[in-house]
């Protein structure tokens, strides 16, 4: 999901010839765009380091999207289901993800049986729904004794500070690292890992760059609806997952929260 509605044309190899590209909207964010780049960087990063929990191990992601970080799972993974309620995206991961099993549903309502899951993944979703505590016991019901939700999503502290509605017209509720705790528990999980996305020492450097932040370099070059100075065009093109740092400390300063939640046994 794209933090920042960003107008800008997908490059040549942003999807294979034979399937189209998903629009870059501002709901979901995609692959191969030079000024989206730090967004789907900052979402990839949460893949890249939880892959291994996904290893030889049935998982759903609930709120597939584009279907990359999906198709990223279905590389370690014994089976990966994809659920988007989205029609044009799950009509889009069927083409371009083919050893994705995508299905169409109500994250409120999962199509899936009880305890029919090992790993459930919700990345930057929980933000664009209207009854998250819903969601949270179908995730429990759909997970075996013992499975893991790996969720994460924008810390409402500084993704949207000072506000009571979020910044972002995508999003319903933005949360803490304690109110997604809560959330959590009050669904039934115990909670093994509170962490967060935090920017390591290169978008530090950059945040000094753009004017202290560049984040919001980006965003006002978007709403300006004006082509990207060329220079911030290849800041952001360059930027890697190794860019971002994961770590507990500082939580209320963190980018992304970051969970890990287990059904007991």
């Amino acid at each position: 999901m794209s933090e920042a509605v960003i107008p800008a044309a997908l490059s040549e190899d942003a999807a294979s010839p034979a399937v189209d590209p998903l629009p870059l909207t501002g709901e979901r964010t995609v692959p191969g765009i030079a000024e989206e780049n730090y967004w789907f960087r900052r979402h990839e990063i949460v893949y890249a380091r939880l892959l291994d929990r996904c290893a030889g191990k049935t998982v759903l992601e609930a709120g597939s999207g584009e279907g990359y970080g999906a198709d990223m799972i279905a590389g370690v993974a014994a089976e990966v289901t994809g659920l988007d309620y989205d029609t044009s995206a799950v009509e889009h991961v069927r083409a371009r993800y083919p050893r994705v099993k995508m299905i169409q549903g109500n994250l409120a309502d999962l199509p899936l049986a009880d305890a029919s899951v090992d790993i459930v993944v919700n990345f930057q979703v929980i933000e664009h729904l209207w009854d998250q505590s819903q969601f949270l016991r179908e995730c429990l019901r759909v997970l075996r004794p013992g499975g893991e939700l790996l969720i994460s999503t924008p810390n409402r502290i500084t993704f949207s500070p000072g506000r009571d509605t979020p910044l972002n017209p995508f999003h319903t509720r933005e949360l803490n690292a304690a109110e997604l705790t809560e959330l959590l528990v009050d669904a039934g999980f115990e909670v093994s890992l509170m962490t967060g996305v935090h920017h390591g020492p290169s978008l530090k450097a950059l945040d000094a760059k753009h004017g202290g932040s560049f984040i919001d370099a980006q965003i006002e070059r978007a709403l300006a609806g004006e082509p990207w100075p060329a220079e911030l065009t290849a800041d952001v093109a360059a930027v890697t997952i190794d860019d971002f740092a994961i770590a507990p400390e500082d939580i209320d300063a963190s980018l992304d929260l970051l969970a890990i939640a287990v059904k007991p046994a």
